[in-house]
Parts: C-alpha cells; sequence; structure tokens
C-alpha cells in the first residue's frame, strides 16, 4: 500500500516499483488523501482550459484514474480536501475544513480502515518532512505512521475492522542526491544540459536521507511516464519529468530508492526488494 497526498503524487514517486510489484503478480494498492482540488494548473497548455477550470475535481479523479489504469494498480480515495500550498510571508492560514486541519483522530481512523480492508505487508509514504514542505505531504506522514502503529492494535479504532499489523514501513527517497547527482554527470558527459544543476547546489547544503533499499525497475520506466502523463493538469509533457533522455537513465540509475523506517521482520540492509524478509512468511 502506497499512501500519497495527492492524485499525481504516486506517479512522480516510487510508480516504477509499483508497475514491477503489479506486474509480478503482487496487489498495489494507492490510497490517496485528497483530490487536490486546490492544485494549479501546471501544465501551460491546459492552463486556461475553461473545461478544466469549471470542474478540478472531476478532471482530476479522471487522471488518476487513466493513472492507476497505466500502472496496473488499486486505487482508493481516503476522501479529505487539499489544503493548497500557502505562499507569501507571512504565510496565510489553510483553508477551513482542508486535510491538513482535520483532527489526527479522524484522518488516522480512515487510514486504518483502509489498512485493515487491504491487510498490506508493506506500506510506503513520505519522510516527516513531507518529502517537501507542502502541509498535506507533512500530514500524508503523519496518519501514515500513526496508522501503521494503531492498525496492529485491536483497541484502537474497533469499528475499522479487525487488528491488521503491516510488516514494514518505507519512505519515498525519490530524489536521492546520488541519484541526482549520477545522472546530472552523465549528462553533462554527454554534451546534455541537466535540468538538475541548481537543485544539486540546493541539496547540498541538506542533509541526505538515508537510502535503505534500492529497487529496479527500468523496464517500468515507460508505464511510469504513461502514468505521469495522464496527470496532464499536473505535468507538462515537455517538461521537467521529461528532460533526462530515459536511456540516459536506464543506464546510470534503474533503480527506485527508499528509506526503510521501521519493521516487525528482521531485516539485513540495503535491500533490493521491499518484500525482503517476508517472502519466505506470506509465502
Amino acid at each position: 500500500m502506497a499512501v500519497h497526498a495527492h492524485p499525481d503524487d504516486e506517479s512522480s514517486k516510487g510508480a516504477a516499483t509499483m508497475a514491477r510489484y503489479t506486474a509480478e503478480g503482487e496487489r498495489v494498492r494507492v490510497v490517496t488523501c485528497t483530490g487536490g482540488e486546490r492544485g494549479s494548473i501546471l501544465n501551460p497548455k491546459l492552463a486556461h482550459d475553461e473545461t478544466i477550470l469549471a470542474d478540478m475535481p472531476a478532471y482530476r479523479r479522471r487522471e488518476m484514474a487513466a493513472a492507476a489504469e497505466a500502472l496496473g494498480i488499486e486505487h482508493v480515495w481516503l476522501g479529505f480536501v487539499d489544503s493548497g500550498l500557502p505562499e507569501g510571508d507571512p504565510l496565510p492560514p489553510l483553508p477551513e475544513g482542508c486535510f491538513a486541519l482535520v483532527p489526527l483522530e479522524e484522518s488516522v481512523g480512515a487510514l486504518v480502515r483502509e489498512i485493515r480492508t487491504f491487510r498490506p505487508h508493506v506500506m510506503t509514504t513520505y519522510n516527516e518532512l513531507g518529502g517537501y514542505p507542502h502541509p498535506d505531504h507533512v500530514r500524508c506522514h503523519e496518519i501514515s505512521v500513526a496508522a501503521f502503529h494503531a492498525a496492529a492494535d485491536p483497541e484502537q479504532y474497533p469499528q475499522a475492522g479487525p487488528a491488521w499489523e503491516v510488516s514494514k514501513l518505507y519512505y519515498d527517497v525519490g530524489f536521492s542526491y546520488a541519484r541526482i547527482e549520477a545522472i546530472s554527470t552523465a549528462m553533462h558527459e554527454r554534451g546534455l544540459v541537466s535540468p538538475f544543476d541548481e537543485w544539486l547546489e540546493r541539496a547540498s547544503r541538506r542533509p541526505e536521507r538515508t537510502v535503505t533499499t534500492r529497487i529496479r525497475c527500468e523496464d517500468y520506466f515507460d508505464r511510469r511516464d504513461e502514468a505521469l502523463r495522464a496527470h496532464a493538469t499536473q505535468i507538462d509533457p515537455d517538461g521537467f519529468f521529461f528532460e533526462v533522455p530515459r536511456d540516459v537513465e536506464r543506464e546510470v540509475w534503474p533503480f527506485e530508492d527508499f528509506e526503510l523506517a521501521e519493521s516487525r521482520v528482521p531485516v539485513e540492509l540495503p535491500e533490493d526488494d521491499l518484500f525482503a524478509g517476508l517472502r519466505r512468511l506470506v509465502a
């Protein structure tokens, strides 16, 4: 189970890994916490499309359905409302009733119900910083960690179904420094312009996340890209996500990276499989 804040997050974070596991016969379910209702149209080609602007929530639901089909995943909405990304100095207050302001008891309980219904062995989500400081991403982290523990406790949220213990919890590390540096170096060596030069400069001043688990998934980059393009309001097909030639990416970094946050089974690090330590137990 992968828990994400908005529709499109699942396609930019761990998507090829999910596509690989579904192709191998595993069930993979994405839980999207919000409908992405307050997301801006980031694709300049659609910026003034009146049809989209008239009903952004419905449009984003259709995009999510197309992305789920491309990846071969199951999908559910947790049902909360996008908080938007506050901008300004000082930052404006968050909108009343948005996901980031919903009492934790309510949002954690909703995710516990999904965990106990689906009964996953592995969960993925964001780290304590949210991957980046969007209030919905930070909240997604908070409810994921809380639900990971609460779902296993029969005394918590008894109305959400029989207790279920998820064995492993991971944080996505899609933009690991090592990955971005390797791809950027390879592009420079080929005389290409890297889209990551400024990012590397900023990232060098921040602590690097610990990558414990590296999943080989280059055969599924095409399915990831199809899912990304399905989110047409958010992803410009001529933009950032597609500036790295896929042959370069496959050669230099054919992986997606994760950080093991908690495990209830013995593990040996580093790993090359999210189900490491579980294969014999669930066979």
